[in-house]
This record gives structure tokens, C-alpha cells and sequence, in this order.
């Protein structure tokens, strides 16, 4: 290795030092994503601005056109299904019948329930957060458990590895590796199963153990939305992390009346549905030839197909949403513009760590980085988990890192796999499911987020939280590798 290069690997950590230290401190990744890439710019001797203007705003900019249609979107709908209450419906209704005897299950099952409907993880966490207190205080079970229940249902196998979910994550390597929601179903499945199943085993073993003990639930009550919104650090680790901007909770009104159940699941059906019926059936019959003219981007179906899928599905449940529950809440207009809002500064921000990544790949000294990942044994697919975990684990967000490692590598892994005639459904499903397992360490923004929602903290609730967010994934990824490797996508 030369000294140019590394002087460059240097200033690429340095960089990723000052981003990590201070995004942990809750300075805006807005401000840290270009003095990180000017940093590592800086150390390899290249164009600082050019780097700025070109290279990191060409790909900021290029994720910003590519995602934010599902970001706005999805961002709506979650808020549509909070004032509507169609979302503290659902967690009611699991809650009622599961019984006071299986409160943990109703809760994962609560969260994950709405989370694979498309509803935001931090909507998700708002709402679930005050009924798995009161289920946990009913039946004796220590509140430190709280945040590994509901990270558990909410963000571990309905972010990555349910087949058909609509989560941010499952989209971005599609226009990569040209697949659908639906990549590699029936490893998804596997890896779902895996999940749900430890974390509920963990879960189970340590409330018989805090039982045994005699532990209770504990002292103390859940911090009051408008102080969680208000805390301007928290909020800017959360943007990072998922799709919703936390200060939009406050805004807008919530529904004096609880909808059905049936209305309230309503249109979390017609997103599985519709997403399926795009993906599967009416986009593979459309004409999209059109696609490869200039003025489209000369671009194939099956780069934004995908993306369309996700896009109409989630687009019907909000018109299914408002269908009915427009008369149900006080301030429809201030519902909407809180909903597109919340879209606006988590966008931004993963761009902004999109644009550091890129300036990163574009340094000389990355050749270095990428051809040790590259060098990695194993075959493509262990490669491709390493990366994305690696990324994931340093930005503290899953669709960042993923994002990050597909515009680097991506296209080189869909070489190797097309030598050894590998279904790119297969590097989707690994990459996605890699994405969400060490993102969850203690700096990720989701992570601190609930812990807060939930009036906890590290010291008490974390290693909960870790069995079950990243133990757990890393087992369900360890089997879809293997089952990948030997047996190939299914």
C-alpha cells in the first residue's frame, strides 16, 4: 500500500470519526455529511469543491429523486393511520385478544402488525409505547423490557426481511439489482421465522427470570410527547435512522373515536395487496418499453418497477384511509401537511449521508477498502453482508449504509453474481436483511429514540434490545447466507 493511499484511508476515517461523534451528540448530518466528505477530500489531495458540487450533491440529489415519492408518502400514510386511530385500534385490538397472559406477544405482534401495513416505525413507536405500559404494569413485567418488545415487532423482520414489505429499506436495492418487494419470498419467510421466534424465546426466558426474582414492573411513566418532539438532539439522530421526522407527531390532531378493526386494517390490506398485484402481476404485463427513450432516463422496467409497486399501494391505502376516516379527524389539513412534512428533513438527511459515501467511493485510497471487501471469502454474498453491515453499523442507519454500499459495490456484486449465475433476488434479500442488524447499535437513532419514548435508557433496557434487534438478525442472515449458498433463491 502506498503512502498516498494511506494518508487517504486516514482521512476517510477521520472523516467517519467526526460524523459518528458528532451525529452522536446530535449536530445535524446535514452539516456533518459535507464536512466529513470534505475532510476525507481533503487528506487524498482532490478537489474540495468539486467534490462538494459534483460528486456529493450529484448523489445526494440522485437518492433524493429516486426515494423521496416513498418517503412523502409513506410518512403520510403513517400519520393518516395516527390521528385516525386506526393504528391505537389495531394495538387494542391484539392487546384484547391475546389476553393479559401473552402481553409480549401482543405487543410484537401489535407493532409488527402495523409496521408491515407501512405505518412509520417512529408513528409506530409513539403510539404502541403507551399500551405496552399499561399491558406491562397489568401483568407484573419490567418496563426495561418494553423496548426490545416493541423493536422487536416493529423494526427487525417487518423492516427487512418480510416478503412484500414496504419499508424504505426493502426498496433501495431494487433499482440496483432490478428486483421487486417480493425478492426471495421464501428466505425472507425463513429469516421472518428466525426473528419473531428468538426474540419472543429471549423475551419469554427474561420475564419468567425477572418473575422468579420477584421483579415488578418498576417506577416511573413515559415522557410526554411534546418533550420527546421538542428535544431538537433526539430529533436529529431519528431522521437519520427512518422516514419520519419525530417533531411531526405534535401537529395535526388525533380522532376523539377509535375506527373498527376492520376499518383500521383496512388499508394496511390494500398495501399488502396492491403491492403484490403491481409487483407480480400488472407492471410484468404493461409495455414499459417507452422507458429506454431519452426523456424517460433510458432506464429498463425493472429499475423502477419495483419502486412503482410500492408507490401505488401506498398511494391506495391513503385513499383508502381517507375514504374511511376523513369524517373521524378533527383537522384534516393539518393531518396532511404534518404527514408530508415528516418527509422532508428524514430525506435530506439519508441523501446527505448518500452524497458522503459517494464522495468516499470517488477517493483513490477506496480502491483499497473495496478490494478487502472484495477479498472477503465466502462468495458475493458474505462480501455483500459485510459491507452493508460495516456501513450500517458506522452511519447508524439502515437505508444509509445499505444505500452507501450499493452505489459502491453494487454493480460489481451484480457481476460476480451473474458469473456464477446467481438470482439478484438473493443479493437483495441479504443486503436488505443486512442492513438491519448492526445498525441497531447504541448510537442508532431509532434506537435512542425508543428508549426515550419508552422512559428508558441504556444502562437499564440496551442489552434487551441488542439480544433481540441484532443477535437475532444476525442468525436469521448467517441461515439465508448458507441456505443462499448452497440451495440458491427461493
Amino acid at each position: 500500500m502506498s503512502q498516498s493511499d494511506l494518508i487517504g484511508l486516514a482521512g476517510i476515517l477521520v472523516g467517519l470519526g467526526v460524523l459518528i461523534a458528532l451525529a452522536f451528540r446530535g449536530w445535524s448530518v446535514l452539516l456533518l455529511a459535507p464536512i466529513a466528505a470534505v475532510i476525507a477530500a481533503l487528506f487524498a489531495r482532490e478537489p474540495l469543491l468539486a467534490h462538494w458540487t459534483q460528486t456529493f450533491m450529484g448523489s445526494a440529489a440522485g437518492f433524493f429523486a429516486q426515494f423521496f415519492p416513498l418517503f412523502l408518502l409513506g410518512a403520510l400514510f403513517g400519520k393518516l393511520m395516527e390521528d385516525s386511530g386506526s393504528v391505537t385500534a389495531i394495538a387494542d385490538f391484539m392487546s384484547r385478544k391475546l389476553g393479559p397472559r401473552r402481553v409480549i406477544l401482543a405487543v410484537v405482534l401489535g407493532g409488527a402488525i402495523v409496521t408491515y401495513g407501512g405505518v412509520s416505525l417512529f408513528v409506530a413507536f409513539f403510539v404502541i409505547a403507551p399500551m405496552a405500559q399499561n399491558l406491562f404494569r397489568s401483568a407484573g413485567i419490567p418496563r426495561r423490557l418494553m423496548p426490545a418488545a416493541i423493536m422487536l415487532g416493529t423494526a427487525t423482520f417487518t423492516m427487512s426481511a418480510m416478503p412484500g414489505t414496504p419499508s424504505i429499506q426493502n426498496t433501495i436495492p431494487m433499482p440496483f439489482f432490478g428486483t421487486t418487494p417480493f425478492a426471495a419470498p421464501g428466505l425472507g419467510a425463513i429469516a421472518s421465522v428466525i426473528m419473531l421466534a428468538f426474540g419472543l424465546w429471549w423475551l419469554q426466558r427474561q420475564e419468567a427470570k425477572a418473575k422468579a426474582m420477584g421483579e415488578g414492573f418498576g417506577r416511573g411513566a413515559l415522557p410526554s410527547a411534546v418533550m420527546l418532539a421538542d428535544a431538537e438532539s433526539l430529533r436529529e439522530r431519528a431522521t437519520t435512522a427512518h422516514e419520519f421526522d419525530p417533531a411531526e407527531i405534535l401537529h395535526g390532531e388525533q380522532a376523539r373515536t377509535q375506527p373498527s378493526f376492520a376499518a383500521a386494517a383496512a388499508p394496511i390490506v390494500v398495501v399488502i395487496l396492491v403491492n403484490l398485484a403491481m409487483s407480480l402481476y400488472v407492471l410484468p404485463r404493461v409495455d414499459l418499453s417507452f422507458l429506454a427513450r431519452p426523456e424517460w432516463g433510458g432506464v429498463t422496467p425493472s429499475a423502477v418497477s419495483g419502486v412503482w409497486a410500492v408507490i401505488v399501494a401506498l398511494t391506495a391505502a391513503i385513499v383508502t384511509a381517507l375514504a374511511l376516516n376523513v369524517r373521524r379527524i378533527p383537522d384534516l389539513r393539518a393531518t396532511m401537511d404534518a404527514g408530508v412534512n415528516a418527509a422532508a428533513l428524514p430525506v435530506i438527511s439519508v441523501a446527505s449521508l448518500v452524497g458522503f459515501g459517494a464522495v468516499v467511493a470517488a477517493l483513490p485510497a477506496f480502491a483499497v477498502v473495496r478490494d478487502a471487501v472484495l477479498g472477503i471469502g465466502g462468495g458475493p454474498l458474505v462480501s455483500l453482508a459485510v459491507a452493508t453491515n460495516v456501513l450500517a453499523a458506522l452511519t447508524g442507519s439502515a437505508s444509509g449504509g445499505l444505500t452507501i454500499a450499493l452505489d459502491a459495490l453494487g454493480p460489481t456484486f451484480m457481476e460476480r453474481a451473474a458469473l456464477i449465475g446467481m438470482d439478484p433476488a438473493l443479493l437483495h434479500r441479504v443486503a436488505v436483511i443486512s442492513s438491519g442488524t448492526l445498525d441497531s447499535l447504541p448510537h442508532n437513532g431509532a434506537v435512542v429514540t425508543l428508549l426515550a419514548v419508552c422512559g428508558s435508557n441504556h444502562g437499564e433496557a440496551y442489552k434487551d434490545v441488542f439480544i433481540v434487534a441484532i443477535v437475532g438478525a444476525l442468525i436469521a442472515l448467517a441461515v439465508v447466507v448458507a441456505l443462499g449458498t448452497f440451495v440458491g433463491s427461493f
